[in-house]
């Protein structure tokens, strides 16, 4: 197929489908200052009780931990390595504190 074929057909699937588009958004992470702001200002809860909710549920050590936006919503995005030896990712709310998922 041609180039601005396939231009054209991805801009109308995208119109057409919006919640697709909005899927494929990359999440943008807060740099060290915004995250102090936003955990400070009370949009976003300690990274602690982030981990402690992944832990409940996963177990594992904590490797790495970012706050980032998703569209309006802030997550914790948590790497875990579990105790089967396995790395997943966890995604916490920031605003609650509650899981919202793990692979």
């Amino acid at each position: 197929m041609r180039p601005a074929i396939l231009l054209i057909l991805a801009a109308v699937l995208a119109g057409a489908m919006p919640g697709l588009a909005h899927a494929a958004e990359p999440e943008q992470c807060l740099t060290p200052e915004q995250r102090r702001a936003a955990i400070t200002s009370q949009k976003a809860v300690p990274l602690a009780r982030a981990v402690r909710a992944a832990k409940a549920r996963y177990g594992g050590d904590l490797v790495g931990a970012h706050l980032c936006e998703r569209g309006k919503t802030l997550v914790y995005v948590l790497t875990v390595l579990g105790r089967d030896g396995r790395v997943m990712r966890v995604t916490v709310d920031a605003a609650s504190g509650r899981l919202i998922g793990g692979r």
